[in-house]
């Protein structure tokens, strides 16, 4: 679509909305990505088109240089998975089975010898494609306004303040397609990029950064891959009880970079039960949390400005440690609890949580005769059964500690 049709566009949305000049850009850019017209974004779709189209105005908008191969485009064609952890084959040709994804890149050139990359994917899971929790039979847009437009909304917020500050780096701002199939737009982009990544100060990314909640807890990934990083995140956090992770490796597109052997921090404020779930709309997120992860993002950037190259430290990836399980409960867990045990954040339909009566809010602290203290210990008590297995949970609930019976 050309720019004076998604200005229209743009402009058909707002129409009606009381007190329209005082939203912010935030807001507006989450309304837009998030809106039923972009059929959720899904890789290769005519809402990602849309998506993309929106995003280059805005960068342009904001006075970044194009970046990508084709103006700020990077487009990539590839043949998807014949399984879920197949090797995705990327083409410069296009077949019947073929998806033609689209990163978008921007520039802030100051001149520097190193740059900085600030990511985060605007695609989505369509009408629900693989990766959906939705168990419903009627065919329905996810949206993915937390997944992933609140990352790319902040994204665009925080790059206009670059703008005109901060120019011991450069500044590559990216937003990446094809995440939710396997981190497909980040792969791609450290397969060929436009930059030398040799130059690479650091990544940061963005994803699922919209539901701050009351106890303002903020997740940040990678802090061991720098050893700068902890120190610098404690160091500028007036409004956050932050949750920080060592490794670099996660299910986000920092990982692409991580594993390049360049540093990354990821921010994140946590899962909830509209998780790649239609019910996941612009309305329910916290703008004026997303303006204040921006500007934290931004102070601990302008802090790192004049301390050159950053060294790279390789991180224990916590992913391999993780235990297998042939089983579910059937819940959302609550990943920014910092507690003992393991909070439930959302109870799926029809599953064994919901038939034992295990509500949101619950705090898990025991399996069997497996205590849990953690998440990891949750799961490793879930790998101790077997589908048809019964046996007992424990949970507190308002100060009680109650025990209920659940069959896998």
């Amino acid at each position: 679509m050309n720019r004076i049709l998604i200005f229209a566009f743009f402009t058909l949305l707002s129409v009606g909305k009381t007190n329209a000049q005082t939203e912010s850009q935030i807001h507006k850019d989450v309304v837009y990505l998030a809106d039923d017209k972009l059929e959720g974004r899904a890789t290769g779709s005519e809402g990602e088109k849309l998506a993309t189209e929106y995003i280059a105005m805005r960068f342009k908008e904001i006075g970044l240089e194009p970046k990508g191969n084709n103006g700020y485009f990077q487009d990539f064609t590839f043949t998807p998975k014949t399984h879920p952890h197949g090797k995705v084959n990327f083409s410069d040709t296009t077949s019947n089975k073929a998806i033609t994804g689209r990163n978008i890149l921007g520039y802030i050139n100051n001149n520097a010898k190193q740059t900085i990359i600030i990511g985060a994917h605007h695609d989505h899971l369509g009408y629900g494609q693989e990766g959906s929790l939705y168990r419903g039979k009627e065919k329905l847009i996810h949206n993915g306004a937390d997944d992933n437009a609140s990352g790319v909304a902040t994204l665009l917020n925080l790059a206009e303040k670059l703008t005109k500050v901060n120019t011991g780096n450069n500044y590559l701002i990216m937003t990446f397609s094809g995440e939710e199939m396997g981190l497909l737009g980040s792969n791609y982009f450290v397969k060929n990029a436009t930059i030398n990544l040799d130059s690479v100060n650091y990544m940061i990314n963005m994803d699922m950064v919209g539901r701050l909640k009351e106890d303002n807890a903020l997740a940040i990934y990678g802090v061991g891959t720098s050893p700068i990083f902890k120190h610098i995140v404690n160091a500028y956090n007036e409004n956050f009880k932050l949750i920080l992770k060592e490794s670099g490796v996660g299910p986000s597109d920092h990982t692409s970079f991580y594993l390049n052997d360049i540093p990354v921090l990821h921010f994140f404020t946590g899962q909830h039960e509209d998780y790649h779930k239609p019910a996941d709309d612009s309305d329910k997120l916290n703008y004026k949390g997303m303006e204040t992860i921006s500007n934290y993002i931004f102070n601990i950037i302008t802090d790192l400005d004049d301390n050159g190259k950053l060294p790279f430290r390789k991180t224990k990836n916590e992913s391999d440690e993780a235990p297998r399980f042939k089983v579910t409960l059937g819940v959302v867990p609550d990943y920014m609890f910092d507690g003992k045990g393991m909070r439930i954040d959302g109870v799926s339909e029809e599953k064994p949580a919901q038939k034992a009566g295990l509500q949101k809010g619950d705090v898990v602290i025991q399996l069997g005769d497996n205590p849990i203290t953690d998440m990891m210990g949750y799961m490793k008590a879930l790998s101790k059964f077997n589908a048809g297995d019964t046996t007992t949970v424990k949970i507190e609930r308002n100060g009680k500690t109650i025990e209920k019976p659940v069959t896998f």
